[in-house]
């Protein structure tokens, strides 16, 4: 199966995931989070670096659930941005 390259918008969004998922952590250790949440302290890296700019949903949902965030803010502060639709001249 080949995979559809990612748009810029949508590494933008991993990239915000990512940078939300590290704020919300603070102290706490990358393994120990990845633990709670069911995944491997590599996943995680890859997520929080934008590396895995696509997770899954339940990925998501569990680190979500583990770092005390809410889906909607999740939504809020990482949501695609389309890009700019340059205008036509009238």
């Amino acid at each position: 199966m080949v995979r559809t390259p990612l748009t810029p918008e949508e590494r933008e969004r991993g990239e915000r995931l990512g940078s939300l998922l590290r704020e919300a952590r603070g102290d706490r250790s990358m393994a120990e989070i990845a633990a709670a949440a069911g995944l491997s302290a590599e996943t995680l890296r890859k997520i929080e670096t934008g590396r895995a700019p696509t997770p899954a949903f339940f990925t998501v949902a569990a680190l979500v659930a583990v770092l005390g965030l809410s889906m909607d803010e999740l939504v809020t502060r990482c949501a695609l941005v389309p890009a700019a639709v340059p205008s036509e001249a009238a």
